[in-house]
C-alpha cells in the first residue's frame, strides 16, 4: 500500500492534472499509473520527474528497447518491484520476447556474480581499460 493517496483526476490540483494531460498525450494513452497519481501528492515533484523521464525516455541514440531494458537491470539491483513489473510491461510493448528476457536476465546473473568476485578479491581494473575516453 501506497504511503500517500494515489489521486485521481478530479482530486489531483490543476498543475498535477497538466502533467497527467502531457503524459497522456505523450504515450497515447489514457492510463496515467499509480506511480504519478502518488507523485500528483507534491505537483512540483511530479512535474520534474515527468519532465526528466520524458526527456530521458525520448527517442535518442539508444533505441527505446534498449532504454527498457536497463531500467529494468537498475531497478532489480534497487529491488523495485513495481519499476520491474511497469518497464517490463513497457519493454514487451516494445517488442521484449521471452527468449530475450531470459537472456538479459542470464547476462543480469553474470554481472552480478563477476561483480561480486571483482569487489571481493578488490581486483584493480587494468591499465588498459583507466585510459578509456
Amino acid at each position: 500500500m501506497s504511503l500517500l493517496p494515489k489521486l485521481d483526476d478530479d482530486q489531483a490540483s490543476p498543475a498535477a492534472r497538466a502533467v497527467f494531460d502531457d503524459i497522456r498525450r505523450t504515450r497515447n494513452n489514457d492510463y496515467i499509473n499509480d506511480f504519478w497519481r502518488v507523485l500528483a501528492n507534491d505537483p512540483p515533484h511530479l512535474a520534474q520527474v515527468w519532465a526528466q523521464a520524458k526527456s530521458v525516455m525520448a527517442p535518442g541514440a539508444l533505441d527505446p528497447l534498449t532504454k527498457e531494458l536497463i531500467y529494468i537491470a537498475v531497478s532489480i539491483a534497487n529491488n523495485c518491484s513495481y519499476c520491474i513489473n511497469t518497464h517490463t510491461a513497457s519493454a514487451r510493448g516494445k517488442g521484449l520476447s521471452t527468449a530475450q528476457y531470459d537472456e538479459f536476465m542470464r547476462v543480469i546473473a553474470l554481472a552480478s556474480t563477476t561483480n561480486r568476485l571483482a569487489i571481493g578479491y578488490q581486483i584493480e581494473t587494468d591499465q588498459k581499460y583507466l585510459a578509456q575516453g
